[in-house]
């Protein structure tokens, strides 16, 4: 087995992909209601349509507020039960467009992401469905025990995240953790009991992370490095990355 030296572990999602009306991910362009990152490689893989349509209510609650951190969850998903038993959900605006009916039109832009843009009510019930379809955390964490396995002692390994779960999961793994959990639904439940534990601040979070080390890691940063005020203007996409940085024991 080839050892690596410097690994970089992107989670983010190709903006290809998510400005392609077709693979099912943009709120803003009418599409299948797909989400699969390689519908072609595995035709048979679910849709984000076989979730909203086949799931029950209260496991689609479970996959909205686990993987959406969405606070509306139960309302949300009692719109989009009603909605189906009329006829099956099949397009990314159908669903925006029930999710969206589930408030009072004051609120459909009422959230503003981190540039203070608003941000449409139906955003984090895409990302939940996103993740839960590419099953997005397991594909994670099994991309860093990979890093770990190849690494050779004294390497480096850069992760970038884009949204607070990825994020909880890479600090845990560099702090040493076990997120093997080879049944899917344990990383699932890990995930969920995530959103139920109190929030800390950012600044105590990173102040005990430093105090935390690992038999596998050395964490190479004194706080997670986030993008510039300049680079998100160049790319509002960037606005929620972070950069961690650990060298192999």
């Amino acid at each position: 087995m080839v050892a690596w030296t410097l690994p970089l572990l992107d989670a983010g999602c190709s903006s290809m992909q998510m400005d392609t009306a077709e693979r099912g991910f943009s709120l803003s362009k009418d599409g299948p209601l797909d989400m699969r990152m390689d519908g072609d490689r595995y035709p048979g893989m679910p849709r984000a349509a076989d979730a909203v349509n086949a799931l029950d209510q209260r496991a689609l609650a479970s996959i909205l507020a686990a993987y959406g951190e969405e606070r509306h969850a139960g309302k949300i998903t009692a719109a989009i039960a009603r909605a189906r038993s009329v006829q099956p959900i099949a397009r990314t605006q159908q669903l925006a467009s029930i999710v969206a009916g589930a408030f009072p039109d004051s609120a459909l832009y009422s959230r503003r992401d981190r540039l203070q843009r608003p941000s449409h009510i139906a955003t984090k019930t895409f990302q939940a469905l996103r993740v839960f379809v590419n099953d997005e955390l397991n594909e994670l964490v099994a991309g860093l025990e990979a890093a770990q396995a190849v690494l050779r002692p004294g390497g480096r390994l850069c992760i970038l995240t884009f949204h607070s779960l990825e994020d909880r999961i890479t600090k845990r793994f560099l702090r040493g953790e076990d997120l093997a959990a080879p049944p899917r639904r344990n990383v699932r439940q890990w995930a969920r009991n995530q959103l139920r534990e109190a929030e800390e601040e950012e600044e105590e979070e990173e102040e005990a992370e430093r105090g935390r080390e690992s038999s596998h890691w050395v964490s190479m940063q004194k706080k997670v490095v986030v993008p510039s005020e300049e680079e998100v203007q160049d790319n509002p996409r960037a606005r929620s990355a972070k950069l961690r940085v650990a060298i192999r024991h």
